[in-house]
């Protein structure tokens, strides 16, 4: 491998510069559960003593550098944009890490999902730039119809995978079978890892109280209609009509649906049924661990999803998940899940009756979750050790 390195990350919201403070205090960041992308990024970097340029998005730019790395909050351009401009800011989005990339003098691009389009990366591997996709998402959704637009950057994006990039980091197995079923079975090698967490984090949580009323639910995450937030509404309606009352959904999160949800569940008569937290730091979402029974991920079919990072969560907490094939993590944790069909409100609300009356289910799934937590300790299936496996194939 050559030495002095040049890597570029190019990593979604995550605020990279708190990360950095962090990792070079031997902390971990305050505002994540799981340890940062971007924190495997600086560790590795500093292994194989790499020069590291990270790029991260924010609402305003900030920009700190020192001997190692350069490290770059950068404000999206025309954040509010859709259809066509939305199509054109992704393209423009590509354009500027191919500026940044030829000015930083990069050997090496690493690009997360969302960052801009697959087939934008070309460019720079026609320059000799090595570039390794970073997958956290699935490429199309996995039980809907895919968009014209949707079809016409998948197509654009084939030769990237299939010969033009480097290797490819996968958060899933669903995204290696995409990426399979997408180029034909031929493409450049694939290193899938998963969220990794420090046993620390989660030591100090109790074992669920079952049985202990009321059930508490707990939804963690972003609060928006593609994600299931109107959902647990219809659940709470459905729990109530069966007579069941004694269920609290503990909601942990903001977004755009936030409030309209907050309105509805008075206006529909369940507010009881729903408690709101909003926004929680690490220490915070301990403690909802802490004090709920199961978790629910109810993501729609409608949405892109990656590895949902609650799902590890709740099995290193103990705690029984309720959701569908819809989300990725499913596959690796099943046997300490009720999986229900995609969308199904009627199934979704059968689960949590499920989990009230019999006490046999919980507790077996509950046993489940420790039987399951390893794999998201070893640090042999995180980012960082699957970056490791492709730079130690950079000649």
């Amino acid at each position: 491998m050559p030495k002095q390195l040049r890597i570029v990350y190019t990593i979604g919201p995550e605020d990279v510069i708190e990360a950095y403070k962090s990792w070079k205090k031997g902390e971990d960041a305050s505002s994540q559960v799981s340890m940062t992308f971007s924190g495997h990024f600086y560790e590795v970097c500093a292994a194989v003593d790499a020069f590291g340029y990270v790029i991260a998005e924010a609402s305003s730019k900030e920009v700190i550098r020192d001997e190692r790395f350069i490290i770059e909050r950068r404000p999206v351009p025309f954040s509010k944009a859709k259809g066509i401009f939305y199509h054109l800011r992704q393209i423009l989005r590509g354009l500027q890490l191919f500026v940044s990339a030829v000015k930083f003098g990069a050997d090496i691009v690493i690009a997360d999902s969302g960052t801009t389009y697959w087939f934008a990366l070309l460019p720079l591997t026609w320059i000799g730039i090595k570039v390794i996709p970073s997958l956290q998402c699935t490429l199309w959704r996995k039980y809907s119809k895919q968009t014209l637009g949707e079809r016409i950057t998948l197509k654009l994006s084939q030769g990237l995978f299939k010969t033009a990039c480097h290797s490819i980091q996968a958060v899933s197995r669903d995204i290696s079978e995409q990426i399979s079923q997408l180029t034909g079975g031929i493409h450049q090698p694939i290193y899938e890892f998963l969220p990794i967490y420090k046993r620390s984090d989660f030591a100090d949580i109790l074992a669920p109280s079952a049985f202990k009323m009321p059930l508490r639910v707990l939804f963690a995450g972003r609060v928006e209609y593609d994600k299931g937030a109107f959902d647990l509404l219809l659940i709470a309606k459905l729990l109530k009509e069966s007579g069941l009352s004694d269920v609290v959904f503990d909601i942990c999160g903001d977004g755009t649906a936030l409030q309209p949800l907050q309105t509805s569940v008075q206006l529909e008569g369940v507010g009881e049924f729903f408690a709101f937290h909003g926004y929680c730091n690490k220490q915070q979402m301990r403690e909802m661990f802490g004090k709920s029974h199961a978790v629910i991920v109810p993501t729609r079919t409608d949405f892109i999803e990656g590895f949902n990072r609650v799902v590890a969560e709740s099995i290193l907490s103990g705690r029984p998940v309720i959701t569908s094939a819809v989300c990725p993590a499913l596959s690796y944790v099943r046997d300490a899940v009720i999986e229900v069909p995609p969308n199904d409100i009627e199934a979704y609300a059968a689960a949590i009756l499920q989990l009230y009356y019999d006490q046999s289910i919980y507790e077996r799934k509950q046993l489940a979750c420790l039987e399951l937590q390893e794999q998201f300790y070893d640090i042999n299936n995180s980012w960082a050790a699957a970056l490791n496996k492709s730079l130690s194939t950079i000649k």
